[in-house]
């Protein structure tokens, strides 16, 4: 077997390309836009390279006529100059240990010579929504927009290489049609009626208040958890930009007291519904594809992307009732049918609790594992979020 670091165009492509032969055949998968890929490994695309650093490989096989592995390393300086710990990610590999321990080693070793002690994987090289985690249960379902989809095998190769589970992530779903829990259909009529309180949905034209109000509960309900930092105006609007081209007006949800904004539910159109009939190239042909798509086409899945109350009205059912308000508009429109949440990692009870509480299921697992460089160090899974 031959490792190539990628450093042009042409092993960049046959970095993009892998996946084909991995997935040929498997109607589930569903190829990633190209250009999403790409930018993860652009620097003047993807701005942790403005604090990180980060390489690719590919993998050919002995008689070097056919790539059969991938997986690029980096490391996010922010976060690494306190724990030491590198990431691995956009790991792809034929059925072979050899060829899986081999990339690994490579990522270890360049980890190793950079100061690192340890490696996360499979995560990405930029936010924690977007190619995180190893696909562990819900095989059968297809991948949400920029999450992780992978053969069951490379369980595998992570368990069998040393890497253990850092934590799981659990994705949830709920079906549009079934009943909401009783006591979220009892507790509404007096929340709706209730002149102190407004539950409502974000307006396109006025996407600069939202955007506040966003930040807003953010802070509030997270800012202050290790791990995650207070959000920033300019953060928090590009956030709400990001979503506007795409966003259906009653699918972002708000919930106020008094006027002071107490928590948000947003979701999105799930947009591999789209992208599944694209085959990763949203060129000119592309976009057309997917506006006659979006036009003609009824996309019946949307994807909660994030949600949140203010610790002061946590535990008083405000999520459940934004759920409630949008499920009174849904109802009427008979549009959707399934929603997917994106994951919840087993370190966030709260955030846990409240999916259960609104009666959803799990139907996809996922796991972000870590690999100890020092294997006698003890190892310590994600702190909790209390």
């Amino acid at each position: 077997m031959h490792l190539e670091e990628v450093l042009d165009e042409t092993a960049a492509k046959h970095f993009l390309l892998l996946p084909l032969d991995i997935y040929k055949g498997n109607p589930t998968w569903v190829r990633p836009l190209d250009k999403d890929i790409q930018k993860v490994f652009d620097p003047k695309q993807n701005r942790f390279f403005s604090h990180g650093q980060c390489t690719r490989w590919i993998l050919w096989n002995e008689e070097k006529t056919k790539v059969i592995g991938r997986v690029a390393a980096f490391i996010n300086e922010r976060t690494a100059k306190s724990d030491k710990v590198g990431g691995l990610g956009f790991f792809e590999c034929i059925e072979d240990k050899n060829a899986a321990f081999l990339l690994f080693d490579t990522c270890k070793a360049w980890l190793l010579e950079k100061g690192m002690e340890a490696m996360d994987g499979p995560i990405n090289f930029g936010e924690k929504s977007e190619w995180w985690g190893l696909l562990v249960e819900g095989f059968d379902r297809s991948p949400l927009y920029q999450m992780n989809y992978n053969p069951p095998y490379y369980r595998a190769f992570f368990e069998e290489y040393g890497f253990q589970l850092y934590f799981n992530q659990y994705n949830y779903g709920l079906v549009v049609r079934q009943p909401r829990p009783e006591k979220y259909v009892k507790l509404w009529p007096s929340y709706k009626n209730n002149p102190d309180y407004l539950f409502t949905n974000a307006k396109k034209k006025n996407m600069e208040k939202y955007a506040e109000d966003f930040r807003t509960v953010y802070n509030k309900s997270w800012g202050k958890h290790a791990g995650f930092k207070q959000m920033s105006e300019a953060q928090s609007l590009k956030v709400m930009k990001s979503i506007k081209p795409i966003m259906v007006e009653e699918l972002l949800q708000f919930a106020y007291h008094k006027g002071e904004p107490i928590g948000f539910y947003l979701s999105i159109p799930e947009l591999n519904q789209y992208f599944k009939y694209v085959n990763g190239n949203l060129n000119w042909w592309g976009m057309l594809v997917t506006w006659v798509l979006k036009t003609f086409k009824r996309n019946q899945k949307f994807m909660s992307i994030v949600y949140g109350v203010v610790p002061e009205f946590q535990g008083k059912g405000i999520e459940g009732m934004m759920v409630m308000n949008l499920n009174d508009w849904i109802i009427k429109r008979n549009k959707w049918k399934d929603i997917e949440l994106t994951w919840i990692g087993d370190f966030n009870p709260k955030m846990i609790r409240v999916a259960e509480n609104l009666g959803a299921d799990i139907v996809k697992k996922f796991i972000t594992y870590r690999f100890n460089f020092d294997r006698n160090k003890p190892f310590e899974r994600h702190p909790m979020i209390l």
